[in-house]
């Protein structure tokens, strides 16, 4: 760091009774006081230099007694002024990136010009300024961190504005020509011999030298210096990423641990600082929300869902907030569950985290996946011009368009393992409401779930914390689950489990069934809790099936009838299933009120109204089978 000396004599200043003084032979004739200090000085050494002062005296009348000057508002307080002072008696003084902006705000304050006399003190702060301070890169950092300090007058004297340019314009160039500090520079050329000069890990450091540094900048010199960079252009996303992470790590380190456990334990006395703290937080983070980089890619997933976990709990903006939920949407495949697990801090719910902004994440990663509009009619001429194409362009577009349906599906198809193992953490609190929970299953496009092992998972746990239940309400729940699509495992345990609607139990068992029948396999025997399942309503599984045309009536809950099992020897076995409608449905799948079942649930979930269409089908096609065997 670089530092400059002024003057010559030794230094004289002392205090005696609370005063300052200087020792001379001449009597002092000048009192200034200077924020509750008081100087005993001389007018001629501070007159000669100081057109304020002159001013002052000229306006106050002639007494024998020494003068007294009121400088209540001065810049930088009493060293500020007494380094002046020194200044004016020839006293030396040390000059550098630290001192340097309360001393330029001193000197213009008290209007040491060149007008005044020559060489006086702006001139030579000026000229260290712009030859050594902006030269260097931590004597930059450190003058422009200064001006925290003074900030009406360094924007006034221009010195942040210049110290942010240099910053900008030396965060382009390699670190060894930015002048760096002595350790500094030792330290990355050590960085260099220890990780070889052309390795791609050493490229990227080097490229992003300067990230720890600008981090120690307050959040609105921060701000500026990055918009500053962003604005040259020239300047990867991918490192303005980084930098941004680092600057977060350092001020917003535990924030989501902390600051909702402080609010609720302040006492009144200190409720005032907590809210002090969490609005100077917020400023920080919505500042920083607003400087990330549009790319995808540019920060990470992981980075963008913490900073939401914060935004929640500081009550952060709406817009800041919907602006994380668009980033983390583009690139939700990268995701994992504990980072989306955020807490909750509506004050109108009880619930533990906040699935509404994950469903609006989720609504983002969809969207971006949608077709564009469709374009305009093309001209004749348009059309020709693209028929004149060569084969390569568009052998080149369709492989493009190719790699971009399989990035597409690879990513709906890891969104939806996500989402099944969230809605398995979530469906954990008690006070999660139904429709939140199938909003969440739902938004997820079916042809994404290759299999429902996870989703049933989920329906299970949720089934468990909310066994206040209703009928209804469980059946609304398990219209979700397409049993079609549960592995033999599921299957098991669901034609066990005692928290299902019968309905779907009896569902997983005919797919089960009409699976095995169709793919000509033998039909394995059943377990015994299913066995026992059936023997419940008083069916007999190892007795042989009746004719199709002829059921065994059950009365139950679901109103089910079902035939046993035929013989393994004909390698067709067939479970007949007939429900009737739901209680709050009527023949035509029409509520009471009007509203028609979804489409989607009918294909999926419900048995068929007139089954012996089913196994007619189910029978022929099997028939054939044995017919090739």
């Amino acid at each position: 760091m670089k530092f400059m000396k002024l003057g010559s004599r030794p230094d004289t200043f002392y205090t005696a009774e609370a005063v300052r003084s200087v020792s001379s032979e001449v009597s002092s004739d000048f009192i200034i006081q200077v924020k509750g200090s008081r100087y005993l000085l001389h007018k001629f050494p501070l007159l000669s230099k100081c057109l304020r002062l002159q001013k002052l005296c000229a306006e106050s009348s002639e007494s024998p007694q020494p003068q007294i000057v009121q400088l209540p508002e001065f810049p930088g307080g009493i060293e500020a002024f007494e380094l002046c002072a020194k200044f004016c008696y020839g006293i030396t003084i040390t000059l550098s990136a630290h001192n340097i902006v309360s001393a330029r705000c001193a000197a213009e304050y008290l209007q040491m010009t060149e007008d005044v006399e020559k060489g006086n003190l702006i001139y030579k702060l000026e000229v260290f300024f712009s030859s050594c301070i902006l030269h260097g890169w931590r004597d930059t950092i450190v003058t422009l961190q200064s001006t925290k300090a003074f900030p009406s007058w360094s924007e006034e004297l221009g010195i942040t504005s210049k110290c942010i340019e240099v910053i900008a314009s030396k965060v382009l160039t390699h670190p060894l020509k930015s002048n760096l500090s002595h350790s500094h520079s030792r330290r990355l050329k050590d960085d260099i011999s220890s990780n070889g000069g052309d390795s791609q890990r050493h490229k990227q450091a080097t490229r992003g030298w300067w990230a720890e540094d600008v981090a120690e900048l307050n959040i609105d010199l921060y701000w500026r210096t990055m918009i500053a960079i962003k604005s040259a252009g020239k300047t990867p996303s991918n490192l303005i990423g980084n930098a941004l992470k680092i600057y977060a790590s350092r001020w917003l380190p535990t924030i989501a641990r902390n600051e909702s456990v402080d609010k609720q334990s302040a006492s009144n006395s200190d409720s005032e600082k907590a809210n002090e703290s969490s609005a100077k937080h917020r400023l920080l983070l919505e500042s920083l929300i607003s400087l990330l980089p549009s790319e995808k890619g540019a920060v990470s997933c992981s980075f963008l869902l913490k900073l939401l976990k914060a935004a929640n709990i500081l009550d952060a903006s709406r817009s800041s907030k919907m602006e994380l939920a668009r980033g983390i949407g583009v690139q939700l495949e990268e995701a994992n569950v504990t980072d989306l697990l955020i807490p909750s801090a509506s004050h109108t719910n009880q619930m533990v985290y906040d699935v509404d902004i994950v469903r609006t994440i989720i609504d983002h990663f969809m969207l971006q996946w949608q077709s564009p509009p469709t374009s305009p009619p093309r001209s004749r001429i348009d059309f020709e011009r693209r028929r004149s194409r060569s084969a390569e362009n568009i052998d080149f577009e369709l492989q493009e368009s190719r790699r971009s349906s399989s990035a597409s599906h690879s990513s709906k198809l890891k969104v939806a393992k996500l989402v099944d193992r969230y809605l398995q953490e979530v469906a954990r609190d008690v006070n999660l409401p139904l429709s939140k929970f199938t909003s969440i299953a739902e938004s997820v496009p079916e042809f994404a779930r290759l299999d429902h092992d996870d989703l049933y998972k989920a329906i299970d746990i949720y089934l468990k914390a909310h066994s206040e239940m209703g009928k209804s309400e469980r059946k609304r729940l398990c219209r979700i689950l397409n049993c079609k699509k549960l592995s033999v495992e599921a299957c098991m345990h669901a034609a066990q489990n005692e928290l299902l609607p019968l309905r779907v139990v009896v569902q997983v068992l005919f797919f089960e069934q009409a699976r095995a029948t169709m793919a000509g396999s033998k039909v394995a025997e059943l377990p015994s809790n299913i066995k026992a399942l059936l023997a419940a309503h008083n069916i007999d599984p190892l007795k042989p099936p009746p004719p199709l045309s002829t059921t065994t009536s059950v009365q139950a809950e679901d109103q089910l009838s079902i035939s046993g099992l035929k013989s393994p020897k004909s390698k067709l076995s067939t479970l007949q299933m007939k429900l009737s409608e739901d209680d709050d449905l009527n023949e035509n799948g029409m509520h009471p009120d009007g509203i028609s079942r979804p489409s989607k649930f009918k294909a999926l979930c419900s048995l068929p109204y007139r089954p012996k269409r089913i196994f007619s089908k189910l029978w022929s096609a099997n028939r054939s089978i044995m017919e090739k065997n």
